[in-house]
């Protein structure tokens, strides 16, 4: 062993007992008291349902009771308000769809800084999201949509479930990559978007798993592609958009845990454990695989990253689809 490897080798041993009592100090953070979960959305929806499949498990991780709690508003911006000038002591916490990273560009006058104002804790879930058409068109394939709505020119709409919604982001990332000629219809909710769908009064739109599915499976609508990377479970026959001629598209819903700025990593770090466990529990896993919810779990270091380039993503494509706040 050559004289510099011996030092290094000794300052090593000498470190370990520090280190290990700097990681043990990490460890140690617990909360003192409940937890607030802010849900920016009303009760019953997706983000709802999320918080609360995720409350039962986490607090039990925890040792604490976390308390869901609806601050819905303003595109879920009231909520994010309300995290961003909260403690950073981990008894306060949100969890957010995509349109955390759609918000900074669409909202103007904000009170705080969507880029600057949170800690991201972890990516919790991924929603899929399926193009569906009335089963009186006769397109079966993407490629055969694209035709028959090229051939329209201008005559024909498209549908969401509201203006800057994940629905609405992917049908316009669709419309801009197939360069088609047609109008957005926003509606209120997934529900209304369906019913115009079957109605005849729109020619497709994205809807979820737990939307879409049994009307597939009942011939009620035709699912024609999938926003996810890789083809979905549930619909094994049904292709990516990606794999049609769309290389690279990627589109979902999701929804991450969020801290105010400023928590300390050691909460950070036992937030995201906790997540992690409750994406563990057999029934949160039955409850999210019925919602066609995809259990994610990324720690808080790759979801910032994540976030970071989805804000990117949302800012570009708003831009090119010119969308504004509705």
């Amino acid at each position: 062993m050559t004289r510099p490897t011996r030092r290094a080798f000794a300052a090593g041993l000498l470190a370990t007992p520090f280190l290990g009592r700097a990681a043990a100090a990490q460890a140690a953070w617990a909360p003192t008291r409940s937890i607030r979960l802010i849900a920016p959305y009303p009760p019953g929806g997706g983000v709802d349902t999320t918080s609360r499949l995720l409350a039962v498990p986490m607090s039990a991780f925890l040792g604490q009771n976390i308390v869901v709690e609806n601050r819905a508003g303003a595109g879920g911006s009231i909520a994010a308000a309300e995290l961003a000038r909260s403690a950073p002591d981990g008894h306060t916490i949100m969890i957010d769809a995509m349109a955390h990273t759609v918000n900074p560009v669409l909202l103007r006058n904000l009170p705080f800084d969507y880029a600057t104002a949170f800690t991201p804790i972890s990516q919790v879930v991924v929603l899929p999201q399926i193009l569906i058409v009335n089963p009186q068109i006769p397109a079966r394939t993407l490629a055969e949509l694209v035709a028959w709505v090229k051939a329209r020119p201008g005559q024909l709409s498209y549908g969401s479930s509201g203006n800057a919604t994940a629905a609405h982001l992917a049908a316009a990332l669709f419309v801009n990559r197939a360069g088609l000629d047609i109008q957005h219809v926003p509606y209120r909710g997934g529900t209304p978007a369906l019913q115009g769908l079957m109605g005849g009064d729109i020619a497709f739109v994205f809807g979820t798993v737990s939307s879409s599915l049994q009307l597939a499976r009942e011939g009620r609508v035709r699912a024609l592609g999938v926003s996810t990377a890789s083809r979905v479970s549930s619909l094994p026959d049904v292709p990516t958009i990606a794999e049609q001629g769309f290389p690279g598209f990627e589109l979902n819903e999701w929804n991450g845990l969020y801290g105010p700025a400023g928590l300390p990593a050691a909460a950070t770090q036992r937030l995201y454990e906790a997540a992690k466990h409750a994406l563990a529990d057999a029934t949160v896993q039955q409850r999210l695989g019925a919602l066609g919810a995809l259990p994610v779990g990324t720690p808080p270091a790759e979801f910032a990253r994540f976030v970071a380039e989805q804000r990117e993503t949302m800012a570009r494509l708003v831009r090119e689809a010119r969308i504004e706040a509705g």
